[in-house]
C-alpha cells in the first residue's frame, strides 16, 4: 500500500529492501532457516471469492468494502508485488510463489517444501550422556 498509494517517497520505501535483506541474512548467519510463501491468487479468484463474502451470510464478516478500492489498483498491486519479490529473494532466505487459486494445490506445495526443507536439514536427537544404562530409577 505504501509504494501503490504513494504513502511515503519512494527513496524511503526502497531503501526497505535493502533493510529486509540484511534482517533476513542476520538470520541466516546465525542458523535460522528462512521460508518464505508468496500467495498468488488471480484477479478472477480474488473476484470470487470476495462476492461469496457478500453471498454466504456466515462469510460477511470477512468482507471489507475497502478491499474493493484496493481492486481498482491490481496492476499497480502486482508490479509493486513483482519488484518486491525480485529484490528480497536471496540465496539464504528465497521466496516460494505459490498458486492460491485452488486451496488444496496451495496446501500441497507449502507442505512439500516444508517437508524437503526439514529432511534437508539432517536433523537428530543429540548423543545420550554416557552411563544411562546403568542407572536404575527407585
Amino acid at each position: 500500500m505504501v509504494r501503490v498509494h504513494n504513502y511515503v517517497p519512494e527513496q524511503r520505501w526502497s531503501r526497505r529492501y535493502g533493510h529486509i535483506n540484511a534482517f533476513e541474512q542476520l538470520l541466516a548467519d546465525e542458523g535460522t532457516t528462512i521460508l518464505k510463501f508468496f500467495l498468488h491468487i488471480s484477479k478472477d479468484e480474488q473476484r470470487e471469492r470476495l462476492q461469496d463474502r457478500l453471498d454466504e451470510p456466515h462469510k460477511n464478516w470477512k468482507f471489507d468494502s475497502c478491499d474493493l478500492k484496493e481492486r481498482k489498483h491490481w496492476d499497480e498491486y502486482q508490479e509493486a508485488f513483482r519488484v518486491m519479490l525480485e529484490k528480497t529473494s536471496t540465496e539464504d532466505a528465497p521466496w516460494y510463489v505459490i498458486p492460491a487459486d485452488r486451496k488444496w494445490f496451495r496446501n500441497r506445495l507449502i507442505s512439500q517444501v516444508l517437508v524437503d526443507t526439514l529432511e534437508g536439514l539432517d536433523m537428530s536427537f543429540p548423543e545420550a550422556e554416557d552411563g544411562l544404562t546403568e542407572i536404575e530409577i527407585v
